[in-house]
């Protein structure tokens, strides 16, 4: 399944940081892991937010961070 928007919240956001939940459905973390999973919401995210993402496999959290080419990635952080 690909990124989808409405799944993607904001939980806390404070000095510039915020703290996202991405509930990924069906998708399992190594999807959710890949570069460019999240470009549909690059306008949004910070290098170094946080993510917590609940997967069909379990969970994670995630901090963003973007590319020299702009694209987006994440770093496991748990």
């Amino acid at each position: 399944m690909a990124f989808a928007i409405r799944n993607l919240s904001v939980l806390a956001y404070a000095n510039g940081f915020t703290l996202w939940h991405y509930k990924a459905g069906r998708d399992p973390i190594a999807q959710v892991q890949t570069i460019d999973f999240f470009a549909d919401a690059a306008d949004m995210l910070v290098d170094g937010d946080m993510m917590m993402v609940s997967a069909a496999d379990g969970g994670r959290i995630l901090s963003v961070a973007t590319g020299t080419s702009g694209e987006i990635g994440t770093n496991t952080l748990i």
